[in-house]
């Protein structure tokens, strides 16, 4: 299942780039939501060698997953790679510049089950699928004019 959108934030490609991986922050925000979220690897060693064990409730069932950096090119691209609970996913940010203060961000999202229980519930998924797409280009708008208004306080 692959989700991608496009969003224009006027900031310049580094404050983009600073939010996306502020990786404190998206931590705080799932543990506020419920999430069991143990980070391995500190704040010293080298982002790519970060990753976090990640555990929460999704359709009534406990979810356990593991996150990392597969990719970390400041400041144009971040990866993460998901697996747990029978999915393996992908989570690819790409930021380019536009201009001096203008930074266009790709998201996508790839979903791929591994067993026949995670092929049921992406199924499913797939039946929602465009109310996903809405849901999911919303918050990444959402997430754009969240670093529109950073860029504004700093300034």
């Amino acid at each position: 299942m692959h989700f991608e959108t496009k969003e224009d934030t006027d900031s310049p490609i580094a404050e983009a780039f600073a939010a996306v991986t502020d990786f404190e922050s998206f931590e705080r925000s799932a543990i506020r939501r419920g999430v069991e979220v143990h980070r391995n690897g500190d704040g010293s060693t080298a982002p790519e060698d970060l990753s976090w064990d990640v555990v929460f409730m999704f359709r009534g069932s406990e979810r356990k997953m593991r996150l990392e950096i597969l990719e970390y090119d400041a400041p144009n691209v971040v990866v993460f790679s998901a697996t747990g609970s029978g999915m393996m996913g992908e989570l690819r940010v790409d930021l380019m510049a536009l201009s001096s203060q203008r930074t266009r961000m790709t998201v996508r999202l790839d979903l791929r089950p591994k067993t026949l229980a995670a092929r049921l519930l992406v199924q499913s998924l797939k039946l929602a699928r465009n109310k996903l797409n809405r849901k999911f280009r919303k918050r990444v708008a959402e997430f754009a004019m969240l670093i529109e208004e950073r860029q504004t306080q700093i300034a």
